[in-house]
């Protein structure tokens, strides 16, 4: 395994495994799974509804926690300097855990220096041992950095071959953020698993499309933390340490690049408002 190191000291696994859309039913075969198979970072969020899951196969793994590397998210809703003080300590309670490795801030709407104040004191008192971002947009990465009295130390953001987020890392990396990729695989959206560039790539090294787009996002020094509820594909994603891409290859790679989400912009006043109908729907179950 390869590691990163934030600019707190923490180290943090360079591959981790994501828990995004695995239903409760499924969540804990699937970490389980992922621990045996030597993922020793697992990513998860209050908005995914499986953190509990999530503790429940780390407490059975019989991993020591300190091996562990944990990541978790405080949701839209539970903003603001005492919800989500709150927040935290109810993740730390499912996560059946005293601290949280990495906790991020989900999006950046609403009430977020409010939240961000709750995590840089969680972060003081030690029940975080870093704390980040995750969608923000360049502009809003520098202005959390210069008006905060901690930085954030990651930004998670939508990163793969066809949304490269080149600008975005330039500015991460002069605020001392770490970048880490959701969605490293885009979903396979645009055909990107069946991509003959990537699969050509691919076949000089006897790997997969998807073997090769994670060592393509681990060589541009990016946390990536893919998703499969297949202990094969686990596998698959996990093997990928014992190849390097040329410099050729990264360079054909960066070529991929159509600079545009995949998904949507949050940058966009319909996304805002989308994701605000989204908070109110949740709040009414």
């Amino acid at each position: 395994m390869d590691y990163v190191t934030l600019y707190n000291g923490v180290k943090m696994p360079q591959l981790g495994y994501g828990v995004y859309q695995i239903g409760k039913e499924d969540c804990e075969r699937c970490v389980t799974d992922a621990l045996n198979v030597g993922y020793r970072h697992i990513d998860t969020a209050q908005a995914y509804y499986n953190e509990e899951e999530v503790g429940n196969a780390v407490a059975k793994s019989g991993i020591p926690r300190k091996e562990l590397f944990i990541t978790s998210k405080v949701w839209i809703d539970n903003y603001g300097y005492e919800n989500t003080k709150k927040s935290v300590y109810a993740s730390l309670e499912k996560l059946q855990t005293d601290y949280i490795d990495l906790m991020l801030l989900h999006q950046p709407f609403s009430d977020i220096y409010g939240a961000w104040r709750a995590l840089e004191d969680l972060y003081g008192e030690g029940k975080l041992k870093a704390i980040g971002i995750s969608n923000f947009y360049p502009d809003r990465v520098v202005d959390i950095c210069s008006f905060t009295r901690v930085k954030p130390m990651v930004n998670q953001v939508e990163t793969h071959p066809f949304n490269q987020q080149q600008e975005a890392q330039k500015w991460m990396k002069k605020y001392g953020v770490q970048i880490e990729a959701w969605s490293p695989f885009g979903e396979g959206r645009g055909d990107m698993f069946t991509n003959p560039v990537i699969a050509a790539i691919g076949k000089k090294y006897n790997k997969t499309v998807a073997q090769t787009i994670l060592r393509w996002e681990l060589q541009r020094g990016i946390v990536v933390i893919p998703k499969s509820t297949h202990i094969e594909r686990m596998r698959e994603n996990f093997n990928v340490f014992d190849f390097t891409l040329s410099e050729e290859d990264m360079l054909t790679m960066a070529s991929l690049d159509k600079n545009e989400s995949s998904f949507f912009s949050h940058q966009n006043p319909a996304t805002v408002e989308w994701f605000t109908q989204l908070v109110a729907s949740r709040r009414n179950k």
